[in-house]
């Protein structure tokens, strides 16, 4: 029981990457609160973990609604040990150009923003707590960019750098702070990053996979896992690639 007696907000829980280490950690003792904009999805995978779990709608882009979650979190069990910034967005794999203004923007909101609102929201409790585990999930587009997805690497690239600027101010509070680098996985953004989704487009992204597969949920969950945990009590501002060997 590794996260035992171990609070966890994850974003974009309902789903994917998300819902994976929310069922995770739950496995391995924390109480979660399940947060995303999707509350159907969000209360079904909350209702399915059991009573160690409550969920949220929360739009992370909107520090209201962020400050409503942390809130929900700490009536619920009275503290926050782990956050997690999952909730993510990208646009289609094509043209730099073809990307509307609109998608910019709410690309970096999500990417980028709800890593500063969590920032605001969670670093205060922490501390007062004695300490506390921040964990991004970035991208190997952060490190490795592919042709297609120019706005959404540059916005891994940023959570990358803030996480490590994040972890070396808020070494003296205890609170570390890591990111996950995965591959392309079978979640539901896969579609987008590929451009399309047919046989022969995930036989390309397959083929620049040395271990020769997409990720998983589960695969990302685990390492997720074991950042939170304190057996890497001694580990901040990590950029984990859990990618099956496509950064080397």
């Amino acid at each position: 029981m590794r996260l035992e007696n171990k609070v966890a907000i994850i974003t974009g829980a309902a789903s994917g990457f998300g819902e994976g280490m929310a069922r995770r950690f739950a496995e391995e003792g924390a109480k979660i609160v399940v947060a995303d904009l999707n509350a159907r999805g969000a209360e079904r995978v909350a209702a399915e973990i059991g009573k160690a779990a409550i969920w949220t709608q929360t739009d992370v882009s909107l520090r209201p609604e962020f400050d409503e979650m942390v809130y929900a979190a700490k009536s619920a069990f009275g503290r926050i040990d782990i956050m997690v910034n999952n909730a993510g967005y990208t646009h289609r794999n094509g043209d730099m150009l073809d990307v509307s203004e609109e998608t910019f923007d709410l690309i970096t909101a999500v990417n980028m923003k709800a890593i500063y609102h969590a920032a605001l929201a969670v670093v205060p409790i922490m501390e007062r707590q004695g300490g506390g585990v921040i964990l991004t999930t970035a991208s190997t587009a952060g490190l490795r960019p592919r042709p297609g997805l120019t706005w959404y690497n540059a916005s891994k690239g940023w959570a990358i750098t803030a996480t490590k600027s994040m972890a070396v101010e808020l070494a003296p509070k205890n609170i570390r702070v890591n990111c996950l680098c995965p591959v392309a996985g079978e979640t539901g953004m896969l579609e987008k990053f590929m451009g399309a989704d047919t046989p022969e487009i995930r036989e390309k992204f397959r083929a620049s996979i040395p271990l020769g597969r997409l990720s998983t949920p589960l695969d990302i969950a685990n390492a997720a896992l074991w950042l939170a945990s304190d057996e890497a009590a001694f580990i901040t501002g990590v950029a984990l690639e859990v990618d099956g060997g496509r950064c080397i």
